[in-house]
């Protein structure tokens, strides 16, 4: 098989032009980013209701795969926040041997969606579930992580989120000050730290900062070692898990919604990494990729796993050319397990809480809320269903009603932009001034149109309509005169080419727009995206105002 066949892994196709300087770069973004990684995945393994060792395996084993034989040049792949709601019910019910069966079968799931093309099916989730979802699992992780933080004393903390509430509030009273002040300034350091320098990965400094202050005063606060009995070194020996055949069936849909998530969040993941980098994924060999790895991960006592978006921005920032750069991050945290796994043993619990805290409130997409509430009746209860199943239900029921009221949703709004009316001379006449013919297009601009409805499943057209972004005018008019509904998906994506335009240096102006997209265009979040002087009624407006951007005279019609 050729090397430059686009269908093999990103790590081969960069052999073709591979050198020492950007083994280099690579060298220094893994090491980077193993040791970011290193404290999550200790802490997600815990969040899970696993071993923290169980979260290192998984970032070993998977993140290295997903690296080596994924479709994008700098996805890091390992456990993330998505799964740990999931995967703490899964073990609370079945154990860790239902937890490898439904890590395996998702596994597959994921490997028969990259190898039959389905990757793309990604795109036909509604962003208002994503968002809802992604609510409320960073709800969750967060309460998870408030008795550690506190260092409460209680029992057993329940898996449902309000009898979980209500025990911790009952407990209040056993509140450890050591261990809130070790939380306290594992936050500080998080978020001040980077005000400082970006070079120096803050959740390493805030975790040997506080366990070395944790063991030198002899802190009283639950550590690695005293709830877990510490980490072994190195990786534990390849092992056939326990699978019983009773709860294939009953794992069936977490094995599906595992699979789901990590679908979704790898591809996220690789889409902000595109951007990042102006590299083009491939979204089947990455989902390939994620099944194989999901499917190794049990054998060594690792969760499920997908790829990290903050690990993976922190690769780019760090310098990374290619997936050798994953490579040597999960090479660094086996590293690390080798040689100084007896160490975490002193990392105090409230500090890798403090952790979690941070990462569910950059997982949480809060500042989509705004937005939301900006949108229709039905869009903000797509949302605030799909949050409120995730936070006081299931996730998985979460997901399935999410989806199936967003279709509902779907089928209505392609119902409401059929209409029947007569032809007058008035609507003749209200149409010339988004008539196309006769009008000149200067050099200056770029036009571009959405055709039918731009509603989620359609938006990955402007993405791909788009690539080559260098080829476009300074000003590129969006025409909507055709577009016949659009929803949060639709929202978004218009968005993110509005700011890819402005970091271009390049300017957006939307023109046209019936009536349904011109309400949900005229929220002030999009209206701070695009600017409100770039939203105008018709082509001859937008080619006005593309003549004031560009500070020339009027456009004349062509004769």
């Amino acid at each position: 098989m050729s090397i430059s066949n686009p269908n093999l892994p990103k790590s081969i196709l960069a052999l073709r032009s591979y050198t020492s300087e950007m083994f280099l770069h690579d060298l220094l973004a893994g090491l980077t980013v193993g040791l970011v990684a290193l404290p999550l995945a200790m802490a997600f393994g815990i969040a899970s209701g696993v071993t923290p060792q169980a979260g290192l395996y998984t970032a070993v084993v998977a993140g290295f795969l997903i690296s080596a034989l994924g479709g994008s040049r700098t996805q890091i792949g390992g456990p993330t926040g998505a799964f740990v709601v999931i995967v703490a019910g899964i073990v609370a019910r079945f154990g860790m041997s239902g937890l490898a069966m439904v890590t395996a079968m998702a596994g597959i799931l994921l490997l028969l969606m990259g190898l039959t093309g389905l990757g793309a099916a990604v795109r036909f989730i509604p962003r208002m579930v994503v968002i809802g979802f992604t609510n409320g699992i960073a709800i969750l992780i967060a309460s998870t992580q408030v008795k550690d933080f506190l260092g409460l004393r209680t029992g057993a903390v329940p898996s449902e989120f309000l009898p979980r509430m209500r025990m911790l509030a009952s407990h209040i009273a056993s509140l450890n000050p050591a261990a809130l002040g070790l939380g306290l300034g594992t936050l500080a350091i998080i978020l001040f730290l980077p005000r400082l320098t970006k070079r120096i990965p803050a959740s390493i400094v805030a975790l040997l900062v506080c366990t070395g202050v944790s063991v030198l005063f002899h802190l009283p606060v639950e550590t690695i070692g005293s709830k877990f009995g510490g980490i072994p070194r190195g990786l534990p020996p390849f092992t056939w898990p326990d699978f019983h055949s009773e709860h294939f069936l009953p794992l069936i849909p977490s094995a599906f919604t595992v699979a789901l998530l990590a679908a979704l969040e790898s591809m996220l993941s690789a889409v902000v990494a595109d951007g990042m980098t102006g590299d083009r994924h491939n979204p089947n060999v990455e989902l390939v990729a994620q099944g194989i790895a999901n499917i190794v991960s049990p054998l060594f006592g690792g969760i499920p796993a997908t790829g990290a978006i903050a690990r993976t921005a922190t690769n780019i920032r760090s310098g990374a050319r290619s997936p050798v750069a994953g490579m040597v991050h999960a090479l660094t945290l086996l590293a690390i397990l080798v040689v100084a796994a007896p160490l975490a043993s002193y990392i105090p619990l409230t500090t890798l809480a403090a952790v979690l805290f941070v990462v569910a409130y950059n997982m949480g997409e809060w500042k989509e809320i705004g937005g939301i509430f900006q949108l229709d009746f039905a869009a903000i209860s797509v949302w605030l269903v799909t949050f409120a199943l995730t936070v006081f239900a299931d996730l998985t029921v979460a997901v399935a009603v999410g989806m199936s009221l967003a279709a509902l949703l779907y089928i209505y709004r392609i119902a409401e932009t059929t209409t029947v009316a007569p032809v007058t001379e008035e609507y003749i006449r209200d149409g010339l001034p988004h008539v196309l013919q006769g009008r000149i297009l200067p050099p200056y601009v770029t036009l571009l149109r959405i055709h039918g409805p731009f509603l989620f499943g359609t938006t990955e057209k402007l993405v791909e309509a788009t690539l080559n972004i260098d080829a476009f005018a300074p000003v590129v008019i969006l025409r909507l005169r055709n577009m016949t509904a659009i929803d949060a998906t639709g929202i978004h994506a218009i968005e993110g080419f509005a700011r890819r335009l402005h970091e271009s240096e390049r300017t957006l102006v939307l023109c046209g727009a019936m009536q349904q997209p011109s309400k949900l265009l005229s929220g002030t979040r999009f209206l701070d995206h695009v600017g409100r002087q770039n939203i105008v009624p018709n082509i001859q407006a937008a080619l006005n105002r593309a003549q004031e951007i560009h500070g020339q005279e009027p456009t004349a019609k062509a004769s």
